[in-house]
């Protein structure tokens, strides 16, 4: 007999940059959330779904539990912070390291209160040595009663089939939220700004990215012609900014406007005509107006 459909939610979180997106990206086997070795890359709760023949898997990659600065950083905590409350099963991702820091104790500290199982994934093992996975595994033993403790390296795909048997085990039978083709229940529109803002993200210095945000001012596909025309712009906080953005003679912007193009295409799998433009709102992150129109507050 077939076993039966197993299906829920499950919130993938860790401090920002400990590989929750390409966890996410090698179990669904595309990209979707955007990775990048700065921190804040994720704002938004980006829903995925894995579906086989055990069930469906629905991921919510929260933005990073941290403590706020400005109001972005406070609707970023509130949101992840909330969403843990709502799901069948927590994902916590960390590095590979005996000290627990002050951003896993706070994490360790808010799931306390929450009655949801956890499983840790302790990633980019790939980067150590095989007899020191243990002694991490014995670190977070101390800090949190986890459900199971799994190494892995979501870069290499190692383990990662471990990781998606393990949820299995945890998630009640159910239905299937989504049909077996949907990967994700982002608006397309939500993707291409994301990836305009990686390829920001990328190839911009230290100083300016977190200052960014990617509004799609236009996405029309033509008449009778698979070209896909897409107008964008990246908001940047200061004058300066928008200089560097720019580049000598536009070179920084053509070489954004470049990459993400090439991966847009490969997205929407059809040509795209992307044009680039540069504004400036000074301190749109502390302006509740702004960040609802850069698609970061929640309707109500």
């Amino acid at each position: 007999m077939k076993e039966k459909f197993k299906s829920g939610f499950v919130a993938l979180i860790g401090r920002p940059n400990v590989g929750k997106s390409t966890l996410m990206n090698q179990i669904i086997g595309q990209k979707i959330a955007i990775t990048s070795k700065k921190p804040q890359t994720t704002r938004n709760k980006i829903q995925t779904v894995y579906t086989c023949d055990e069930g469906q898997i629905v991921f919510l990659d929260t933005p990073g539990i941290h403590k706020a600065k400005n109001k972005l950083g406070e609707y970023m905590v509130n949101v992840a912070e909330k969403t843990l409350k709502e799901v069948d099963l927590i994902l916590w991702l960390v590095e590979p390291d005996t000290f627990i820091g002050a951003g896993e104790q706070h994490i360790a500290e808010q799931l306390k209160g929450i009655d949801v199982p956890v499983i840790l994934v302790i990633n980019k093992t790939d980067t150590v040595k095989r007899e020191e996975i243990l002694t991490f595994i014995d670190a977070y033993r101390k800090i949190y009663d986890f459900n199971e403790i799994i190494p892995a390296s979501a870069l290499r795909g190692q383990n990662t089939d471990t990781v998606v048997e393990e949820i299995f085990k945890y998630l009640p039978e159910g239905p299937m939220y989504y049909d077996e083709d949907t990967v994700t229940d982002q608006p397309m529109r939500q993707i291409v700004a994301e990836l305009i803002r990686e390829k920001a993200l990328h190839a911009l210095n230290e100083e300016v990215p977190h200052g960014i945000a990617v509004t799609i001012e236009r996405m029309k596909q033509r008449k009778n012609a698979e070209i896909m025309d897409i107008d964008a712009t990246i908001v940047c906080e200061r004058d300066s900014h928008k200089g560097i953005i720019i580049g000598k003679k536009g070179s920084m912007l053509k070489k954004i406007g470049t990459n993400a193009r090439y991966e847009i295409e490969q997205q929407l799998e059809m040509k795209v005509n992307l044009q680039l433009w540069v504004k400036v709102r000074k301190d749109w992150r502390d302006s509740e107006l702004l960040m609802k129109n850069y698609g970061y507050i929640e309707e109500k």
